[in-house]
């Protein structure tokens, strides 16, 4: 008899102590062979498909699995490898794979960009050089693997092909049809041989459906999917989408596929009403995304089985998938390790591998009976109403406070325009004032020496004045390379969120709670779950001491609350608005120590503010204008004399002009060297004139650029922005960089600010 199946969308690929990361990183380094990499990666894939295999999972991904990005996977799987790297045909090799992703000494990276609203980053195809071929069936060689290795019958993942070309650049509208039919004979080509092969079903994922379509565009899906269709008649395929409710849905759910998988999380009330409006096909499967894949906690069980209860008004349980909302990607491995946290925090955790075990049995309740299921059922309202009656998540005064936002000061006393000239006056800088955006090198050193506190080996006297002879170093580094505008390096903060978070009441921290934010870079994003209290001065320290140590100005350096917020898994039972409050708030007193202490540069970072942005456009201002507010009540209350910077990294600058200038910042810095062009164009159409820095050079590469490729860079930028505004620094922070690479590339910057000074004073005589 036919039943309900449990099935998954992705797993994350860094393993469970992050064993992908370190092998990437030590065959980068030239410390393992490509041989000996390729068989400790091919092990980390095993272990992920043999877990989900024990767990019991009906429908495994495979495919999912990368050696940087899914994205960056799919470009070279199609031969589209721009001139600039080395590649002659055929397979790419991990050479020119990896050069593309984080550039060489000959060739830039290409352009990385969010996915979705997500933190995760992927790597920007480029269509404008190389005509699609299919060099390698990348879903036919994982289900191979799969299915000769461990026995699994798989089910092949492919990002489909309207989403992979939309995420792409290097064409323009009127090409869209052309490199549609370019593409769809090797998206055909692969699904046939996997047809061919014996697989049974493939998942399709096509997340941009969630995002605005016109009607060409649903024109083209009818025409890109009834050629799949045909090309493969027997492969079951499911069309996948998620992070939000799709668009069009009475024309998606008429596609000619096998399922349709929809997202009930964060698309959930719009999916829903679209179900019980215009019904589901009754010969189609539905994949019901109904576990979180993007947080980290236990779902509510019983509430689950009753929204499966009422789907099942309109598709019957044999016609159901159970399964994640997204990919597991964008969680940790498993709360296994996680032996320092209150249990009544721990208990309420689910993370990939817990989140397998909610798929699982909620697909034995719905095929056995409540009944079989009843003390899991039990257990998991105990955990939930435990934490949320709390003291924790009870603060009233943190609610009071949040409540009476409107009676709040969140302007500055003075508008940019007066607060310039006093500034002017106060600083003194010169002409392209260069400074850094807050963290130098996180070297071996530093890593050892915060273990070695923390672990209890060092004091915290030794600690502190470990960090103290770093700060010197690095302030004397600073002002021998002739920096404006100086920075204490952030040796004693492991990461931007998780360093704050420490600080403040409402946070806790795991020991393995790794997330693969781009390429091997993994952050372990605190977790929100209680009330956020302000306790003590967490920065003053050691900017004051910084400070100490020059004459120049040195900022302080915070992270702001929309990027806190958007950085941390943050608890389900209130509002992100709410949230976003209590942060703001709290981040205000550190800002008022901060200007107390005599730091009166402070950069209070914000750069995934975009990132945050919904999906639909028509929930945009929603979310910006309180994005706004909460980054104006955390800067508000400083003199006109302090300078408030912020930093915003990879983002479509003129999606959110307005909101960005509302922010009232004094200077902003932009990570835009992948794409300096691309930004430098929307700012000919939108004006910005307040100070700003458009990164001169990537961080995220290991290339030291020229002094003449960043004065065009700088040349470019003063086209449309006002010379006197402007101001020169690096597109990110340099915590992942070498000390070698960092004093390269920063005397490059400061030589080519020089040069640019010189040519503009010579032009003027």
């Amino acid at each position: 008899m036919s039943h309900t199946l449990s099935s998954n969308l992705g797993y994350p690929r860094i393993g469970e102590n992050r064993e992908w990361k370190k092998a990437l990183e030590a065959f980068w380094s030239g410390k393992v062979e490509e041989l000996a990499f390729n068989k400790q990666i091919e092990q980390i894939r095993l272990d992920n498909l043999k877990l989900q295999q024990a767990k019991g999972v009906d429908l495994i991904p495979v495919g999912d699995f990368s050696l940087y990005d899914h994205m960056l996977d799919t470009a070279t799987m199609f031969g589209l490898v721009p001139k600039r790297f080395p590649y002659e045909g055929g397979v790419v090799p991990l050479s020119t794979y990896y050069a593309m992703a984080r550039g060489s000494q000959g060739a830039t990276a290409c352009e990385m960009t969010k996915w979705f609203n997500t933190n995760y980053h992927y790597i920007v195809p480029e269509l404008n050089e190389a005509k699609p071929t299919l060099t390698v069936n990348k879903p036919l060689e994982a289900y191979r693997e799969a299915k000769e290795k461990l026995g699994i019958d798989g089910k092949p993942v492919i990002i489909g092909l309207y989403t992979f070309l939309k995420l792409s650049k290097g064409y323009k509208s009127d090409q869209i049809d052309a490199l549609i039919e370019e593409l769809l004979p090797l998206y055909t080509q692969i699904l046939a041989e996997l047809e061919q092969e014996g697989a049974t079903y493939v998942q399709i994922d096509e997340p941009i459906f969630v995002q605005s379509l016109a009607k060409s565009d649903i024109s083209r899906i009818q025409h890109i999917y009834a050629t799949l269709a045909k090309a493969a008649p027997n492969l079951k395929l499911i069309l996948q989408t998620y992070f939000d409710s799709v668009e069009h849905y009475e024309d998606l759910i008429q596609l000619p596929v096998h399922g349709i998988g929809l997202d009930f999380v964060h698309g959930l009330e719009a999916n829903l009403k679209q179900i019980q409006s215009y019904g589901f096909p009754s010969d189609k499967v539905l994949a019901a995304g109904i576990i979180d894949g993007r947080n980290i906690w236990q779902a509510d069980l019983t509430q689950k089985l009753d929204l499966l209860h009422m789907i099942s008004s309109f598709v019957s349980n044999d016609r159901l998938l159970i399964q994640p909302s997204s990919s597991l990607l964008h969680v940790p491995v498993s709360t296994r390790k996680e032996v320092k946290l209150e249990p009544i925090l721990l208990d309420a955790l689910a993370f990939a591998e817990q989140k397998l075990d909610e798929i699982t049995l909620i697909t034995k309740a719905i095929n056995v009976g409540k009944t079989s299921v009843a003390a899991e059922l039990a257990s998991n309202q105990k955990v939930l109403s435990a934490l949320n009656t709390s003291a924790y998540r009870n603060k009233r005064n943190v609610q009071e406070a949040t409540a009476n936002i409107a009676s709040l000061p969140a302007a500055r006393n003075s508008s940019f325009t007066a607060r310039r000239g006093i500034q002017e006056a106060k600083w003194q800088l010169p002409f392209l004032p260069t400074t850094t955006i807050g963290s130098f090198p996180q070297t071996i050193e530093v890593r050892n020496a915060r273990k070695n506190w923390r672990n209890g080996q060092w004091t915290p006297e030794q600690y502190e004045q470990f960090i103290q002879e770093q700060i010197g170093h690095w302030i004397a580094l600073q002002e021998e390379l002739g920096l404006d505008v100086l920075v204490h390096g952030e040796f004693e903060r492991t990461d931007m969120v998780e360093f704050f978070g420490e600080k403040l009441v409402g946070f806790a921290f795991t020991s393995n709670g790794w997330v693969q934010s781009y390429g091997s870079r993994c952050v372990k994003p605190p977790i929100i779950f209680g009330d956020v209290e302000f306790v003590e001065a967490m920065t003053v320290k050691e900017t004051a001491y910084a400070q100490s140590l020059t004459q120049k100005p040195v900022k302080g350096m915070l992270t702001g609350p929309i990027t806190i917020l958007n950085w941390s898994f943050v608890r389900s039972d209130i509002t992100r608005e709410q949230v976003a409050y209590q942060i703001a708030l709290a981040l205000r007193e550190e800002v008022e120590a901060l200007e107390q202490a005599g730091i009166e540069m402070i950069q209070v970072d914000e750069p995934a503010l975009r990132e945050g942005l919904p999906l639909k456009k028509q929930d945009w201002q929603a979310y910006l204008d309180w994005s706004v507010l909460a980054f104006r009540l955390s800067t508000a209350t400083v003199r006109d004399t302090t300078q408030i910077h912020t930093h915003m990294c990879y983002c479509e600058f003129h999606d959110i002009i307005d909101s960005i200038r509302a922010l009232d910042a004094d200077v902003i810095s932009i990570e835009t060297s992948r794409s300096h062009g691309e930004l430098i164009h929307s700012f000919e159409e939108h004006t910005y004139d307040q100070g700003i820095g458009l990164g001169v050079y990537d961080i995220h590469s290991p290339r030291v650029p020229s002094v003449e490729e960043m004065v065009e860079m700088i040349e470019r930028a003063l086209q449309v922005l006002e010379p006197e505004l402007f101001w020169i620094n690096p597109d990110c922070g340099l915590k992942t960089r070498s000390k070698e690479e960092t004093i390269a590339s920063l005397r490059v910057m400061v030589e080519a600010a020089k040069l640019f000074r010189e040519r503009k004073l010579a032009a003027i005589q």
